[in-house]
């Protein structure tokens, strides 16, 4: 309903009771329907899956309508981006969240910070999402309401003009509600503990849902070692838990984002099953790390495999783990892609230990040998040296291509000698156009940043102590935070309006009109932003 049906209808709701309603605003009301679009986080996933398989589809036309997102751990940080894309770009269009579980374990759990492990409480996944949207549609109300206020400021005034144009404004209104891909890591625990876990992150508003392919309970970060996989039925299962929440909830068009970890884990914890040759649990286990063996040599205990009339013995760990051959990393990231795409996945996330277009397109291409529309979301992640990374590509480019490197250490490019190098400059270039070129080439829909935030608030918080704290004192914070917030026109800087001191406001003069006490009066000290 647009902005005057509510009025409309809410006058006729209001006459219905003979004037006991009267001091009812049916304009009010409209307002705080507006406000308060979403009504349930099932509402939300159902709005945000619409946004994602349209902007799929988009991609699909044409590679350069790639989407990205910036990790999240707090809903004020997640509103915080969303006011300032909309105030640099004027839409939010492919601009989403990404919610990771790295940051919930470091930084939202009550054992205090943990690794990436699996090991927070993963009640703490769907609460976040549902902070996350409690601040974005707090955000939403705060902006709507400026714009009401403006529009009371026109009709006051008797300006036509402006009137119209906020009615407009106020009609077309975009909100800050976008969808957030959320990491459920392994699922945290079997089958059903992630059908559970689903549900829950999907009433609280997520449309995607991110799951890898590690055994839960040995849980590793994906850029670090020891990472252990699980067979592909153990897997598909999970993505099958996964979609049931979705169906089950009425989010018919939810997202499912398979993420592969086999390309850094060389282990597994269980032998497949396998019932004919060339299924998957064969081609699972043919990746196995075995040694032929003669029946008579055989030992007590041993795991036995028989492939093509041979005996072989799969190489256990004093772990109980088995290994699989070195070298088979990519291939099995192609299996595990191919398997999930056929079994009810949406979306790919392959986890590299470097930032290699190449790399990653080599493996897609493949990947759409069978599956020709396969998409990627992927992690431009901080675990990455970029600098480094990419300044040793464009050295070995130059190498290949003949150039002089001579003046260029390759061990020491990450030095700030090179900075201002050519080297230096072609390699920034690169990572300036790294998400539009690996949407084109290697197949990425969506690029994210995984842990943006914690780095950001690390760096503020490290030059503003460094500051207060030192000679410059109370000019450390006027100079470097609060002039600068209001000389970028930051909201924040009137973080009582943020806050939704004037939302309440709004509401105190709703129920009690001119009898009303408002905090924003003349002597409310964020006056002093008035003028900026």
């Amino acid at each position: 309903m647009s902005y005057q049906d509510h009025i409309t209808a809410t006058n006729k709701l209001i006459r219905s009771y003979n004037g006991t309603w009267d001091g009812i605003s049916a304009e009010s009301v409209a307002r705080m329907r507006l406000q308060n679009r979403f009504k349930s986080g099932l509402d939300i996933a159902r709005y945000t899956a619409a946004i994602m398989r349209k902007d799929m589809a988009a991609y699909d036309a044409d590679p350069a309508n790639y989407t990205q997102s910036l990790g999240c751990w707090h809903g004020f940080i997640g509103q915080q981006k969303m006011i300032s894309i909309k105030k640099h770009f004027g839409t939010t269009k492919g601009r989403y969240l990404y919610l990771s579980g790295w940051m919930i374990a470091a930084l939202r759990s009550d054992f205090g910070p943990l690794p990436d492990q699996s090991m927070h409480e993963k009640t703490s996944v769907p609460a976040l999402i549902e902070e996350l949207y409690t601040f974005l549609r707090q955000a939403d109300a705060r902006e709507l309401g400026m714009m009401f206020r403006d529009l009371d400021a026109a009709r006051a005034a008797g300006d036509q003009v402006k009137e119209k144009a906020m009615m407009a404004a106020i009609e077309g209104y975009q909100t800050h509600v976008v969808p957030i891909i959320a990491d459920i890591d392994a699922g945290f625990g079997n089958a059903e503990a992630t059908y559970l876990l689903a549900k829950k992150m999907i009433e609280a508003g997520a449309c995607a849902l991110q799951i890898e392919n590690q055994v839960s309970d040995e849980k590793q970060c994906g850029h670090q070692d020891g990472k252990v996989t699980v067979p592909h039925e153990d897997f598909l299962a999970k993505v099958r838990a996964c979609r049931y929440a979705f169906l089950e909830l009425g989010v018919e068009d939810g997202i499912i984002v398979t993420r592969t970890d086999s390309l850094g884990a060389g282990l597994t914890k269980q032998i497949a099953v396998s019932q004919t040759p060339g299924d998957l649990g064969d081609q699972y286990n043919s990746y196995l790390d075995c040694e032929e063996i003669d029946p008579k040599t055989a030992r007590n205990g041993d795991v036995i495999l028989n492939r093509d009339g041979k005996l072989l013995r799969p190489k256990r760990l004093p772990s109980n783990l088995f290994q699989f051959r070195e070298g088979t990393g990519a291939d099995r990231c192609v299996m595990d892609c191919i398997a999930s795409l056929q079994n009810g996945a949406d979306l790919l996330w392959i986890e590299t230990e470097k930032p290699h277009i190449e790399q990653i397109a080599g493996m897609v291409d493949r990947i759409r040998e069978v599956v020709p529309n396969a998409k990627l979301v992927y992690n431009n992640s901080p675990s990455f040296n970029w600098t480094l990374n990419f300044r040793q590509q464009v050295y070995d480019a130059w190498v290949k291509a003949g150039k002089d490197v001579s003046k260029y250490d390759r061990d020491r490019l990450m030095s700030v000698d090179y900075d201002d190098t050519d080297l230096g400059a072609e390699a920034d270039e690169r990572i300036r156009t790294f998400q539009r070129d690996a949407a084109k080439r290697a197949g990425i829909f969506h690029h994210l940043i995984t842990l943006p935030t914690y780095h950001t608030a690390a760096l503020s918080t490290d030059n503003l102590a460094k500051e207060y704290f030192g000679d410059a004192g109370m000019l450390g914070y006027v100079k470097n935070v609060q002039r600068a917030e209001i000389r970028q026109g930051i909201a924040c800087v009137k973080h009582q309006n943020m806050s939704g001191s004037d939302l309440g406001d709004d509401h105190k003069e709703y129920f009690a009109g001119e009898a009303a006490l408002k905090a924003g009066g003349v002597h409310n000290t964020m006056n002093q932003f008035a003028a900026e």
